[in-house]
């Protein structure tokens, strides 16, 4: 039987902690996640063409992203406020399954990664796209929110094997 791997955010009596950093070296660690928003045609198309009442909704969504990543560390009680270095943001409509799909990659140079800033940035990106559309379609549906891909700390790389990461990876 192998030994379990420990919570980090978990000090040795059982109560949560913020993890101390102070010794980590600095490395370049990169994130990236995905996020999936399913809606009807009709909405598409309307975001498509720029008709939402609210204004460029991808645009939004893709600023929206990026601000929620800087904010990460406001945001989940135990993460880090981090100096990241980079964002990148990129909403692609899927015509053929009527969606959004969502992908951030965030990088820095520092002592802990940016799985959560990716992820966050996924999330209020999506989370944007309904607040803009619902007046149009409350059906909407946030989705398949997840890393992809990490780089870079004591852990090392991680890859969630799908087609999605073949196709376009980190380095």
């Amino acid at each position: 039987m192998t030994a379990m791997k420990k919570l980090s955010h978990v000090n040795n009596e059982g109560h949560v902690q913020m993890v101390d950093v102070t010794t980590k070296a600095k490395t370049i660690r990169k994130a990236r996640a995905q996020g999936i928003v399913k809606m009807d045609k009709q909405t598409l198309k309307l975001i498509e063409k720029g008709q939402i009442a609210k204004g460029n909704v991808l645009t939004t969504a893709k600023i929206a992203g990026i601000m929620a990543a800087k904010k990460t560390g406001e945001l989940i009680p135990l993460c880090h406020p981090l100096e990241i270095t980079g964002i990148d943001i990129n909403l692609n409509i899927d015509h053929k399954n009527s969606r959004i799909v969502i992908e951030a990659q965030v990088q820095i140079a520092g002592k802990t990664g940016v799985e959560m800033e990716a992820l966050i940035a996924v999330s209020i990106a999506a989370l944007t796209i309904y607040d803009m559309c619902k007046a149009v379609n409350k059906k909407i549906t946030i989705g398949d929110i997840m890393l992809l891909e990490k780089s870079g700390g004591k852990s090392g790389t991680f890859i969630r094997e799908t087609p999605i990461t073949k196709a376009k990876r980190i380095t």
